[in-house]
């Protein structure tokens, strides 16, 4: 068997693994940041403030053609 070889996949392992938990902790930094919100937005009394977040499209656009 060459050692050579079994020492680049290896390595060549390693480095995915690497990458693929430095995804790993950016997607659990985003979820966290998006948990906080919410609780954020929870706590909140503001009726308009919580119908916003959760139709964020409603609102944006005024037809001014009568």
């Amino acid at each position: 068997m060459d050692i050579a070889l079994m020492s680049m996949g290896l390595s060549q392992g390693q480095i995915q693994q690497q990458a693929s938990m430095s995804v790993m902790k950016m997607a659990l930094g985003n979820v966290e940041q998006q948990g906080e919100a919410i609780q954020k937005l929870l706590s909140t009394n503001d009726v308009a403030e919580i119908q916003h977040a959760a139709q964020p499209h409603l609102g944006g656009n005024i037809d001014l053609k009568g």
